[in-house]
């Protein structure tokens, strides 16, 4: 007899060794694709709901690396029933990594705990993940016996080309097609399934009638709870979601670029706009921020001005109320947010149709990224209407490098107006993003209004040459609501506690040291 079917008899396999070692390498490579995919959502989970990535995929590809190690040194103790033991991390691991999503929005919706919770799982799915190589390299070794340098390759270049194919999946396929709940979901029911149909299938001989049973029954009962979860995942979202909102919610939506929430309080009508969980205006209260944003800013020419954001369109309605405006362009990253504006009647009933404007022409595009490759035009007026910089993707927006290009893309003599967040909540912030203006040749006037859903509020104006007057425009419309000439001359008055000195030495972001998310994180504490 020879050695290679002396071996499959000692091991009573169903098929040769060779089939059976691509089979238990398969195996390898769809689990190390699920691995990789949980690694992602929980990293994109926390992106969407928290708002910075780079601390997210710190905290969880560090816990899971951890994870793992703590994970292959317990193995040690299940080799010699590798096979049974394989299964049940497997479906451990299908069950815990299929529900992290659903498990985690729900920590965030109802329990404030997300933070503690995701390091739990991260930690959970990071043992299992470590503990799935030492028991595979025993079942390999089993098969077919070979240098353990050879094993050790084998195994870890299919483990590698499976987190390959995992990590481009999850953003290209997963994502896009089922979005992330159902798509992490998707994926848990692939990794019970192979964990456990490998062992019963091929390694059958070495187990009993009653485990192979248990075994069966344990993959029903995962799928059947995945799939449960996959019917009621809408409902799920849905309930948790208006947890986390005050006013009901009429519309949401997951955009490529981020969550979308429109909520409209049932007495008051109060409807508010809601990016990844941030507010963006409240109208009840927006023509505040809206009017100390346009008016001062276009107190000069303004034949042809430039938004960077607003895709909600209530800048565009200030701009729009002067006549010898003759051409607005509105650059924001996300299509998904302006197309509401212009349908949505939460939104075209305040922002009074502006994107119906002939006069206006919006572009679907990063700011940073068309202020590099436009070069055709020069605005006198440019008005950076932007997310906060809490995070890498918003932060690069309130740098000195940013401020330069959008100093190329203006004519001599025009003026810029930048949001700058709170001087009284984020004074550090407030001051900061001033510096990096300064720093890219603007000469600066800060001022502020209060705005009731955010606060006290700040703004810079900003010209190269002399720092300009802040002041309402001689035809400005009659019926503002908000800005008058002396609410503008008081809007420069900031108190002792608020005011430029109070914050000391405060260095200006740049795409290498983008100093302002720092300055961010450390805002609203104990408010």
């Amino acid at each position: 007899m020879s050695t290679a079917a002396a071996e499959q008899e000692s091991l009573r396999l169903p098929v040769r060794p060779g089939p059976a070692r691509f089979l238990v390498l398969f195996a390898v490579f769809l689990c190390a694709s699920c691995g990789m995919v949980y690694e992602l959502a929980l990293v994109a989970l926390g992106s969407f709901l928290l708002g910075d990535t780079i601390v997210q995929a710190s905290i969880v590809l560090s816990v899971m690396v951890f994870a793992m190690g703590v994970g292959s040194i317990l193995t040690k103790r299940l080799t010699h029933l590798a096979a049974v033991s394989f299964a049940l991390i497997e479906a451990s691991l299908g069950i815990i990594g299929g529900l992290s999503v659903l498990a985690l929005y729900l920590a965030f919706a109802y329990l404030d705990l997300y933070t503690a919770a995701m390091i739990v799982i991260a930690f959970v799915i990071g043992v299992l993940i470590g503990a799935e190589i030492p028991l595979l390299m025993e079942l390999i070794q089993r098969i077919r016996a070979q240098r353990a340098s050879a094993a050790v390759a084998d195994l870890f270049a299919v483990d590698y080309v499976g987190g390959l194919i995992g990590g481009l999946a999850f953003p290209f396929l997963l994502l896009p097609l089922l979005g992330l709940p159902r798509g992490v979901l998707a994926v848990g029911i692939v990794n019970a399934v192979t964990g456990i149909l490998i062992v019963v299938w091929l390694f059958r001989h070495e187990l009993s009638r009653r485990v192979r049973i248990g075994l069966t029954l344990l993959l029903v009962l995962i799928v059947g709870v995945l799939t449960a979860a996959w019917v009621y995942t809408d409902a799920i979202e849905v309930t948790s979601r208006q947890k986390i909102y005050r006013d009901p919610i009429v519309t949401a939506e997951r955009s490529a670029y981020q969550d979308i929430v429109v909520t409209r309080h049932p007495r008051t009508g109060d409807t508010r706009l809601f990016l990844n969980g941030d507010l963006q205006f409240a109208s009840n209260d927006e023509h505040r921020y809206h009017e100390s944003l346009v008016h001062p800013v276009l107190d000069g020419p303004r034949t042809r001005v430039l938004v960077l954001g607003g895709g909600d369109g209530m800048a565009l309605r200030e701009i729009l109320r002067y006549s010898d405006v003759e051409e607005v362009t509105l650059v924001d990253l996300d299509p998904a947010v302006v197309e509401l504006a212009r349908t949505d009647e939460a939104f075209t009933e305040f922002n009074r149709q502006s994107f119906a404007d002939h006069r206006v022409d919006y572009v679907p595009a990063d700011a940073f990224t068309w202020l590099r490759e436009e070069n055709e035009k020069a605005y006198d007026v440019v008005i950076a209407d932007l997310p906060d910089p809490d995070d890498v993707s918003t932060s690069k927006l309130y740098t000195i490098e940013f401020y330069g290009l959008v100093e190329r893309a203006m004519n001599p003599g025009a003026r810029l107006v930048v949001q700058a967040g709170s001087p009284f909540f984020a004074p550090e912030a407030y001051w900061g993003i001033g510096e990096s203006i300064a720093q890219a040749g603007f000469a600066t006037t800060p001022y502020h209004v209060d705005v009731p859903s955010f606060g006290d509020w700040g703004y810079f104006l900003a010209a190269t040459g002399e720092a300009p007057e802040i002041g309402v425009p001689a035809d400005a419309p009659d019926d503002l609501r908000f800005l008058t000439p002396e609410v503008a001359r008081a809007s420069l008055v900031f108190p002792p506690d608020r005011d430029r000195d109070s914050v000391g030495a405060v260095e200006p972001s740049s795409l290498l040291h983008p100093r302002v998310i720092d300055q961010q994180r450390g805002a609203w504490v104990g408010y």
